[in-house]
């Protein structure tokens, strides 16, 4: 069964804010999953592409890409903003980036210290940090710092489904 595309996904953030402890930890645990997912494959399994549609290697370079982002809305919450920034939904970044020419090591590594730096910012706030709202560009709706957690958590999952599914798909069955 195919994946309903991102951009189409609707979100209700209707959990209470006290839940940003586990926000925290599944968004701290995308790069060992990642890790977990890319470590066991080829570098030809690694950047295999299915069709016109990115590679194990450029979904996880995508993850990375948007660390970018997710820092710059971090920013915006710091600073009371009203609005958070738009993500470029054509991702011409992860496009331009090359992500099958790059050692699959360094993206890791790469993906791995953004991420974790961003959650230790995090984890100095106080609790009513993940309080503050602002309103998300393309959803159209307020969003918590905890909404955004989870909708970042959502989003690196959506991506590690989608990298299980090419591993099916490319991986030589035993």
């Amino acid at each position: 069964m195919p994946q309903v595309p991102w951009s189409d996904r609707k979100f209700e953030f209707n959990f209470p804010a006290e839940l940003y402890p586990e926000m925290l930890e599944r968004v701290r645990g995308t790069p060992a999953r990642v890790e977990d997912r890319a470590n066991a494959l080829s570098e030809s399994i690694l950047t295999r592409r299915d069709g016109h549609r990115w590679s194990i290697q450029e979904n996880i370079g995508h993850l990375l890409d948007l660390e970018e982002l997710f820092s710059a809305r971090v920013d915006e919450y710091d600073a009371d903003a009203s609005a958070l920034r738009a993500a470029d939904m054509t991702n011409l970044k992860t496009h331009e980036a090359r992500h099958n020419d790059q050692p699959i090591q360094t993206i890791l590594f790469d993906f791995r210290n953004a991420r974790l730096g961003l959650v230790q910012r995090l984890e100095r706030k106080d609790s009513e940090y993940f309080f503050r709202v602002a309103l998300h560009p393309r959803l159209n709706k307020p969003m918590r710092v905890v909404d955004m957690l989870y909708f970042q958590s959502e989003h690196d999952d959506y991506h590690l489904a989608r990298i299980s599914e090419l591993i099916r798909m490319f991986q030589p069955r035993s």
